[in-house]
């Protein structure tokens, strides 16, 4: 049971709630179901108790709300007639043994039960506190048939182990700390790591949720949960900054790719000129191609789950690219865009591209020549998003894009290309202090 001094203020709402229950009795469950409150990052229910000129705040450690309206009026009818010594005893006793049971991989499978978001985004929250948990408690040994990137399953099991209530907010603070620590010193790494961390704990974060955690009846949670009060690092600026010149790309793929690999020829147009999506390139039919209408329309197929509802759109195809691909229809084998002898797992536990060998070879060829980011394809994206923002706006490059918002646009997507200078350099005088060029002897 957790116990805190009655430091904080409270707010109006709760004001109007104790109004409303002054008339009742303190033994009436009515009277507390209006005193119980939530607290942030705290999965269970609060209240706030006076008996013998002693008043306390504390977790009823539950995120139950009827079994929580029972839980206060006990401990107040407890505390009344036999003291809080008692209230202590008991609660401290009944939370300390029922907490001892749950295990990260417990936790894991009851999270899974109930969550409502893609298989795929759960992995990612799974992913990320199994860093962190290994991290803490110094699981991942250091070798390779043993630790998390080889998926083993003597690592899963020692970090499934671990108790869920030894994963404080202390630790997880020292784990972020220790992290950024090991980054090099430098402003690049260290962007990058504080990028890294925040993800990290964002993602494992949210198995924590109030989504999550009122669904989970009858489960004693960690109460502060392990994530409360975890500052993250100031946001980074990740905004796109194109480091090449797409025209001479554009013109190197043509002449080195479209006969020698002609698939990879494809997926770097569908990226640079639809901005399509690795996954929605790797499952693309072409059926999508609206020939009549100029159109690739990405939607759900047989095999294709799009990333948001938002994902699901018409995009604008240049008729040049249209009859380029109204040739590759011609000679098609299957109804996928891009050929590959491996056939799509729309029910594979891990990330699965049936075009992987085709996607590998594009990024080996985009990194020798310029893309130096760590997802060259995905570049490409975003460099078709700064295009069109450059020509029609923001607006109608979030729409191109498939965005849920203008700001994932704004703030990831696009490159301002359009530098904007006030117009008042036609009032100065020529200079004066300018030495002029010379042409070196032999240039003409």
């Amino acid at each position: 049971m957790q116990i805190h001094p009655d430091s904080e203020p409270r707010n109006c709402a709760r004001n109007a709630l104790e109004k409303q229950s002054k008339h009742l009795a303190k033994t009436d469950l009515a009277y507390w179901r209006r005193r119980i409150f939530k607290q942030p990052n705290s999965p269970n229910w609060f209240a706030e108790i006076s008996a013998r000129g002693v008043r306390r705040k504390l977790s009823l450690e539950t995120p139950n709300k009827e079994n929580a309206t029972l839980v206060a009026r006990d401990i107040y009818q407890l505390a009344r007639v036999v003291g809080w010594d008692a209230v202590e005893a008991k609660y401290r006793s009944r939370q300390t043994q029922a907490r001892s049971n749950l295990t990260v991989g417990q936790f894991f499978a009851l999270a899974e039960s109930v969550a409502s978001v893609k298989s795929s985004t759960f992995r990612g929250y799974v992913k990320a506190l199994r860093k962190i948990v290994s991290d803490c408690f110094g699981l991942d040994t250091g070798k390779s048939k043993c630790g998390p990137q080889s998926g083993n399953r003597q690592w899963l099991e020692r970090v499934h182990a671990v108790k869920l209530e030894q994963l404080s907010p202390q630790k997880v603070q020292a784990w972020k700390r220790a992290f950024l620590a090991k980054a090099r010193p430098d402003p690049v790494s260290q962007r990058s790591a504080k990028v890294t961390v925040n993800t990290c704990l964002r993602q494992a974060r949210s198995l924590f949720s109030n989504k999550i955690f009122r669904h989970l009846q009858g489960v004693t949670l960690p109460d502060p949960v392990p994530f409360s009060q975890i500052e993250f690092e100031p946001r980074q600026s990740l905004k796109y900054r194109a480091t090449f010149d797409v025209q001479t790309l554009i013109a190197k793929a043509r002449e080195q790719l479209a006969e020698s690999d002609p698939e990879a020829f494809k997926v770097f147009l569908l990226a640079i000129m639809v901005g399509l999506r690795r996954k929605e390139i790797d499952l693309l039919e072409w059926t999508s191609f609206l020939w009549d209408l100029g159109v690739v329309r990405i939607q759900s197929t047989e095999h294709f789950e799009a990333k948001t509802e938002d994902s699901l759109a018409d995009v604008a195809v240049e008729g040049e690219l249209l009859e380029l691909f109204r040739g590759y229809r011609a000679r098609a084998t299957n109804v996928f865009v891009i050929e590959s002898n491996d056939e799509p797992r729309p029910g594979a536990n891990y990330p699965f591209y049936r075009c992987l060998k085709v996607f590998d070879r594009l990024i080996s060829w985009l990194r020798e020549n310029g893309l130096v980011s760590k997802k060259p394809l995905h570049t490409l994206r975003k460099e078709f998003g700064s295009r069109v923002n450059e020509l029609y706006g923001i607006h109608a490059a979030s729409r191109a894009l498939r965005h849920s918002s203008v700001t994932v646009t704004d703030q990831y997507y696009t490159d301002g290309r359009r530098r904007a200078v006030p117009g008042f350099g036609a009032l100065l005088a020529p200079a004066s202090n300018v030495v002029p060029l010379v042409a070196k002897e032999g240039t003409g």
